[in-house]
């Protein structure tokens, strides 16, 4: 996959080195993770100092997960072509610049703008720094310390995002949740400069530049569409249904772009494996109604209990705890159930979590009645996940690991910008003024989840594989 390109380091790079750069790539991983929920509890400060209502803040969750997912393919295709490390920095500093943005955003639309920024940059800085660990460190024990720091490290950072925020928004302003990733991403800039080594060029190879765009344009116009129509003074009337018909021909152009392109972002005989296929849109449902769960949690002890963001971050402490306690837990039980019972179980635990959420918000209670809702969400988080996960890579050859890795991720990404401009878009929409957006949104999303499990009970998995799981 990386014989492309060779660093000097590989066969006799210094472990202290090797290592330092792998705490700068971690720290890099830690800020993105974070800014991916670190921004749920600031919503309503955003909201309030910019007077903007839960149905338009959607664009500031989604628009960071919709350029992200859109654009990660392409980024690893760049750090092939253009090398890693020029490429890393340059994602670094566009993910430093948008931040810095961000904090500084003189309008809500500036705000946007700069989430988009921040996923483009994600998209480019993180296919590559992960490379450059995997290029420092030979195969084997190392290599698998080092894989294994920076998962658990991306784990802390969406969990404690959900804590961090709440304190930050609370004694700084929302504006530092933003901010206060800069000056790291300063110091994982001077490690890249002189840490990381120079590498050989790569042979040119065709980019397929047309794909990316379409590939987040069809989403980008998707969310566009849906949080238009559900604005209730139509002031553009034409907007809404101008703007869906665009997402459906992005998507239609997209398909034809990839099959047409020398060099694919997704070859089409990828869809001819129909397990890996069912799991891709298995996750991207069930992320659609995790990633809405965060967002109701957030708006229900604000904008409807009128918690501060500190004790709105402290009640969903035990959301950050089960996250953590669940990514231990369920690799084992993976292997004693399989990996359809742990995705079936990880959709079930959701769906009860959404029923929990409405069933909260119609009694009005309070926000500690919330809490096994939480617990919930993380145990269909933990369990779903990591079964799609492995259904999603089962089978992977060298020539298609990267695409079946690639492809999940963004599933994942787009799937919950997705769900959150359906679930949230239109149970908060202006339109539906007098229905209960707590209880709209939990319906939809649950209907989305039982899709979810019709998708994940086909999957069927060969001997071989569902033997693997048990090992």
């Amino acid at each position: 996959m990386f014989s492309g390109i060779s660093f000097s380091l590989r066969d006799g790079s210094s472990p202290v080195r090797a290592w330092l750069v792998l705490c700068c790539m971690a720290m890099l991983q830690f800020f993105i993770a974070v800014d991916v929920t670190v921004v749920n509890v600031a919503l309503p400060s955003i909201g309030a100092d910019f007077g903007v209502d839960g149905h338009a803040l959607t664009w500031v969750v989604v628009g960071y997960t919709i350029t992200g997912g859109g654009l990660l393919m392409l980024g690893g295709r760049l750090g092939d072509v253009l090398g890693r490390r020029r490429i890393l920095l340059f994602g670094t500093m566009l993910f430093g610049a948008a931040s810095l943005l961000a904090g500084l955003a003189p309008s809500f639309a500036v705000l946007v703008a700069a989430r988009l920024l921040q996923g483009a940059g994600e998209a480019i800085a993180l296919p590559a720094a992960m490379a450059v660990i995997v290029l420092m460190f030979p195969e084997g024990p190392r290599r698998s310390r080092a894989l294994s720091v920076w998962a658990a490290v991306a784990s802390c950072g969406l969990v404690l995002g959900f804590v961090g925020s709440g304190i930050i928004t609370e004694l700084l302003g929302w504006r530092w949740t933003f901010l206060v990733s800069v000056p790291f991403i300063l110091v994982v800039l001077a490690a890249v400069i002189f840490l990381v080594p120079n590498e050989r060029p790569a042979e040119p190879a065709p980019l397929d530049l047309p794909g990316s765009l379409l590939l987040i344009a069809a989403p980008l116009l998707f969310t566009l569409g849906v949080v238009e129509a559900g604005e209730a003074d139509g002031t553009l009337p034409w907007l809404p249904p101008v703007a869906l018909v665009g997402a459906v021909v992005a998507g239609a152009l997209f398909v034809g772009a990839e099959r047409r392109s020398r060099k694919p972002l997704v070859p089409l005989r990828f869809f001819r494996n129909r397990p890996r296929v069912l799991a891709n849109l298995a996750t991207a449902l069930l992320s659609a109604a995790l990633s809405t769960s965060f967002l109701l949690f957030t708006y229900y002890l604000q904008d409807r209990l009128g918690a501060g963001p500190l004790q709105a971050g402290l009640t969903m402490l035990p959301l950050a705890v089960s996250l953590i306690v669940a990514s231990v837990l369920v690799p084992r039980l993976l292997g004693r159930w399989g990996a359809r019972a742990c995705v079936l179980a990880g959709i079930g635990f959701t769906m009860l979590a959404m029923a929990a959420i409405a069933l909260v918000s119609s009694l009005g209670a309070t926000g500690l009645a919330m809490v096994p809702a939480m617990m919930l969400i993380a145990a269909g988080m933990g369990f779903g996940l990591v079964g799609l996960q492995y259904v999603a890579v089962t089978g992977v050859t060298e020539d298609d690991a990267g695409i079946a890795s690639g492809v999940q991720r963004a599933a994942d990404q787009l799937g919950g910008s997705i769900g959150i401009t359906i679930y949230v878009g239109i149970g908060f929409a202006p339109a539906l003024d007098g229905t209960d957006p707590f209880l709209a949104s939990s319906f939809l999303a649950i209907a989305g989840l039982a899709a979810a499990g019709f998708v994940a009970w086909r999957i069927s998995l060969p001997a071989a594989a569902k033997e693997e799981t048990r090992r």
